[in-house]
């Protein structure tokens, strides 16, 4: 990613193993944190472990699922990747999921609330926004103000959506008004308009523009501090396999988790 100026079974060679079989317990049992109340994560792990997560998080949770099943051979990691409020409709009406990671708090109690979530969800990572342009910023956009320039063509994600609801305190924060010319149901949707041409510009998560390198560069704007997302991760009340629910939280929680988070551009909570 170059940033403009001015601004499913996973396999994993065993480099990593060492440590993650700490965290499912190896010796004593470390006490549980918030998000990881239950069964500790040194329990037998094995099965299929259904991760529901923020479309944003898909570059860094595909490679702690890799670690995962490293880690606790006979696992399958199954990831689920979507904008936080579809999933957490889905939980909701029923879905069969085990781990529940979303973009934001409000669409997390929106699971709580119903009575969804074994414990009080954690807050593993946080997001920034940034203004995703095509390669070499062909329109020159260095503000959060020039989006509104005539003519341009802004993509946004849903008000709805986490990253939308996000854009939308940044926007405001900057007293930038616009209409965007579609609005998007999850943040890659979002950036993938700008990526293939059809929009100029778009407020996504300065994460899904360093996973986009090569194909949309990144303009940082000072407003994006005013809409900071946490992101929290629960067990689900009722996961399949709560075991594994308890040990892929732990590894999110884990030193080597947050490395993995703060590799693919997230914040530390």
């Amino acid at each position: 990613m170059k940033r403009i100026p001015g601004r499913p079974a996973l396999r994993l060679a065993a480099a990593g193993a060492a440590v993650l079989l700490a965290l499912a317990g190896c010796g004593s049992d470390p006490a549980p944190s918030a998000g990881s109340t239950g069964p500790a994560a040194s329990a037998s792990v094995s099965g299929t472990v259904t991760v529901f997560a923020a479309a944003s998080l898909k570059e860094a949770f595909t490679e702690l699922g890799r670690r995962f099943e490293a880690a606790h051979p006979g696992s399958h990691v199954v990831l689920n990747f979507a904008g936080s409020d579809a999933l957490a409709a889905s939980i909701v009406a029923g879905a069969p999921a085990d781990v529940f990671a979303a973009a934001s708090p409000a669409t997390m109690k929106t699971v709580s609330d119903e009575g969804g979530t074994a414990g009080d969800p954690v807050t593993f990572a946080r997001n920034q926004l940034e203004i995703a342009v095509a390669p070499d910023n062909p329109q020159q956009i260095t503000t959060l103000q020039d989006l509104a320039q005539p003519g341009l063509k802004v993509v946004l994600c849903a008000q709805q959506v986490p990253c939308g609801a996000a854009a939308q305190k940044a926007l405001a924060a900057g007293n930038v008004q616009l209409t965007p010319v579609s609005w998007e149901q999850d943040v890659k949707a979002a950036l993938t308009k700008v990526e293939l041409r059809e929009a100029d510009a778009s407020l996504v998560y300065q994460t899904d523009v360093k996973a986009a390198a090569g194909k949309a560069d990144g303009v940082p704007f000072p407003e994006a501090a005013r809409a900071i997302n946490d992101y929290p991760i629960a067990v689900l009340a009722h996961a399949p396999n709560t075991a594994g629910a308890h040990a892929f939280v732990a590894l999110a929680e884990s030193p080597e988790g947050r490395r993995v988070l703060t590799d693919a551009g997230f914040l530390s909570p």
